[in-house]
């Protein structure tokens, strides 16, 4: 089997809707919110892009025929309801330019989409171009996947480059390049480094939802790696992390995002936008497409009434919601040094 679709497979078999951070954040109710429904604009900004939606459909696939279907329908799902869209990593498209249709398929659906490129940070700064060029992509996504890539039976095992050719990439690249993990999560000193060579939006992609070591690991003739299945920093103490940060910069929340109100918790937190794969994937793979489309569509109506719920007149107002963590969240921040109960006083 393809490894992209191995991984699909593999995806599907493993989701599972269970407890992750997001249900360790509470909201603090206000009962006399002074909003209105009408007046709500669930609207956002990254690299200075208009986003109807605070959500988007993050990268996730490409690379071979059965997946230039499911990209196919990805961008039908993303037109109708005007998300932004990332495909999985085109480093598949680089080294065989036969399948680069898996991935340019979705600017022929999608011709006016805001449509983001993905490129592995071992990746040379030719490299991001050439990817950037495959569809005409209005910004690049750099992924980091040591643990995915230590597990892989074929991964990479030298990452000594990866901040260096970031940097490069980042400096020269005409279109804006958001860098992000894969579900291993990010801590402030990380993102610090990232921030240091000129990187300005950053996706966290926290542990929580789909775990890629423990795709590899099962891809694997033995299974050495299980202990490594939950391993990494959760979407939720990733944003606590980001919030220490005294830097202005774009925040991306992904991983483990399982429904509206993980939506809603993660730009409450401190998102500028929310990535979601593995929720849309598999809602696509045992549903009509129009099914999908009317889901993402119940999302969007759904978040105008959290919205109104809370107050909050657009996405930056959810930054004042006041929060109590409680649980692995509590924890994390008792042993990271972080003020929790600031979330609580806003």
């Amino acid at each position: 089997m393809d490894r992209k679709d191995e991984h699909v497979s593999l995806a599907k078999g493993f989701h599972k809707i269970k407890e992750n951070s997001f249900d360790h954040v509470r909201v603090i109710h206000d009962s006399l919110p002074q909003s209105a429904y009408h007046q709500t604009s669930i609207a956002t900004e990254l690299f200075g892009q208009r986003l109807t939606s605070p959500f988007f459909i993050n990268a996730m696939t490409g690379g071979s025929e059965k997946t230039a279907g499911i990209n196919q329908k990805l961008a039908i799902l993303a037109r109708e309801t005007k998300l932004m869209l990332a495909t999985g990593s085109i480093s598949a498209a680089l080294r065989d330019p036969s399948v680069a249709h898996s991935y340019q398929i979705v600017r022929e659906v999608f011709p006016e989409g805001i449509l983001l490129a993905n490129i592995g940070a071992g990746s040379t700064l030719e490299d991001a171009k050439r990817g950037v060029d495959l569809f005409n992509a209005n910004a690049l996504q750099i992924h980091l996947n040591a643990p995915q890539e230590l597990v892989m039976p074929e991964g990479d095992r030298d990452f000594t480059q990866w901040l260096r050719l970031i940097e490069e990439i980042t400096t020269n690249l005409d279109v804006p390049v958001i860098v992000k993990e894969v579900g291993f999560g990010m801590s402030r000193q990380t993102m610090q480094r990232l921030l240091d060579v000129g990187v300005k939006t950053i996706d966290v992609a926290g542990s929580g939802g789909t775990s890629f070591t423990q795709i590899e690991n099962a891809r694997r003739r033995k299974r050495e790696f299980s202990y490594l299945s939950d391993f990494g920093i959760t979407t939720v103490a990733s944003l606590l992390e980001a919030n220490e940060i005294p830097m202005n910069f774009e925040l991306i929340a992904s991983g483990g995002i399982r429904h509206t109100y993980d939506i809603f918790k993660a730009l409450c937190l401190g998102a500028n936008a929310v990535g979601i794969s593995a929720s849309i994937l598999n809602h696509l793979l045992v549903n009509e497409l129009e099914d999908t489309i009317a889901l993402v569509q119940q999302w969007q109506q759904e978040l105008i009434s959290l919205y109104t719920l809370v107050g909050a007149k657009t996405t930056a107002d959810l930054k004042q919601v006041p929060l109590l963590l409680s649980g692995e969240n509590k924890t994390w921040c008792e042993a990271r040094g972080i003020d929790f109960t600031k979330y609580s006083q806003r």
